[in-house]
Formats: structure tokens, C-alpha cells, sequence
């Protein structure tokens, strides 16, 4: 699993490959793609919202990481937040892939509070690689205008929680000032913020891991 920042990267590079003609696959639908290109932030808004279990007790991570009986590329029939949704879930996946096909959780330290230490460095990492982070934390921050159905899944106050604060951690590249204020918010992690920040550290001098997790956006989409 990635984290937000990590999934706002891929997004854009799915969405940069799409535009480009590079993006090949069986689920190519042109119809589909304009539809997608069109609405990219609701798609983006999709994309980070399974973790908000992270906020929220009484969501289990089934709830929103089993939405979808297959987890592949194919967003026919789907809204764009739905598509985003279902694209974090792939880029679960294959991240997964990646990191196990490059032996990365042979590294000491890379499975430190399920693995949230290895997510956070992550976020660091490809930060620079999206290029207009200012409009993104101004559409997050006004997403209670957004129309999205869920359900009883969440209630609005705390879908608009969720953005606010993915929407205050993207304002800078994480460093450890905003990656502790970041963990402080979430409740399984807030008594750990000090432990998580002092894993990055050490995390962040292993020169493998930090390969490894660079390679992720070479290989994921």
C-alpha cells in the first residue's frame, strides 16, 4: 500500500501516459480516457479515498480495500471517483509486486509499523514529480462541493476531515515537522509519530530501500 501523496504521483503519471498515446492496454477505452481526462480531480479525490479508515474506527479496511471484485484497469461503467477508488487499489497491488519482486522487505526496518514508515518515505521521494500541487490543496479543501455518493459508508464530516488533512500534509514536500503533524491526525498512529519519524530517518540512509522505492513509479502504471 501506498500513501496519498504516492497515489496523487501515480494518478498523474496514469493520466500523463494516457494523454501521451503511451498507455496500451485492453481497457484503452477512448471514451472511457476522455471522460477520465476530463474529471482528473474527482479521479484524484478517488484515488486517496480507501485509507480514510485511518481516521475513522468503524470503517474496516475491507470496507473500502474489497470494493471491487476485480482490481484491474477496466473503469467502464464507473464514475471518476469511482475510478480513482479503484486505481488506489491497483496501485496496491502492484506496488506490492514491485517491492517483493526487488526483495525489499528483506531490509531491515522496511516493515516498521506495517510498513507505514516505508509509505511516508515514499511520499518524500516522488513528491517533486507531481507539478501543481497549490490547485490540488485548494480542490481538497473545497470538497465538500463535490458530489459523491457513499453511502452509509462515511458520513460527509468526515469524508471533508479526510481531505483537510491530506490536503494540510500536501502543502510542502513531507519533511519531519509535516509527516509528525501528518501521523498526529490519525488515530492508530498519533502515540507512534515519534517512532515512525526516528524509522524514516534510519529508512532513508539505506540506499536499497530508497532505490527500491524510487523504482515503484518506473514500474507501477
Amino acid at each position: 500500500m501506498a500513501s496519498a501523496i504516492s497515489h496523487i504521483v501515480y494518478a498523474k503519471k496514469y493520466f500523463d501516459r494516457m494523454k501521451s498515446g503511451e498507455l496500451r492496454n485492453e481497457f484503452s477505452d477512448p471514451g472511457v480516457n476522455r471522460y477520465l481526462l476530463k474529471n482528473k480531480d474527482e479521479f484524484i479525490l478517488g484515488a486517496v479515498f480507501p485509507d480514510i479508515r485511518r481516521i475513522c474506527n468503524n470503517i474496516k479496511r475491507s470496507d473500502t480495500h474489497s470494493a471491487f471484485e476485480i482490481i484491474d484497469l477496466n473503469f467502464e461503467g464507473l464514475t471518476a471517483f469511482q475510478s480513482g477508488w479503484k486505481f488506489h487499489l491497483y496501485c496496491d497491488m502492484r506496488r506490492e509486486e514491485i517491492l517483493n519482486k526487488y526483495g525489499f522487505y528483506s531490509i531491515k526496518g522496511a516493515a516498521d509499523h506495517c510498513c507505514g514508515s516505508a509509505k511516508l518515505l515514499e511520499d518524500e521521494l516522488v513528491y517533486d514529480r507531481y507539478d501543481n500541487w497549490e490547485k490540488l490543496v485548494c480542490y481538497f479543501n473545497n470538497s465538500s462541493k463535490i458530489e459523491v455518493d457513499l453511502g452509509a459508508l462515511v458520513a460527509r464530516p468526515t469524508l471533508d476531515l479526510w481531505y483537510a488533512i491530506l490536503a494540510k500534509y500536501m502543502e510542502r514536500k513531507p519533511d519531519e515537522k509535516s509527516m509528525h503533524i501528518f501521523l498526529s491526525k490519525l488515530p492508530s498512529l498519533a502515540e507512534k509519530a515519534d517512532e515512525v519519524i526516528e524509522s524514516i530517518e534510519r529508512l532513508r540512509k539505506k540506499e536499497k530501500a530508497v532505490e527500491i522505492l524510487r523504482g515503484v513509479m518506473r514500474e507501477i502504471v
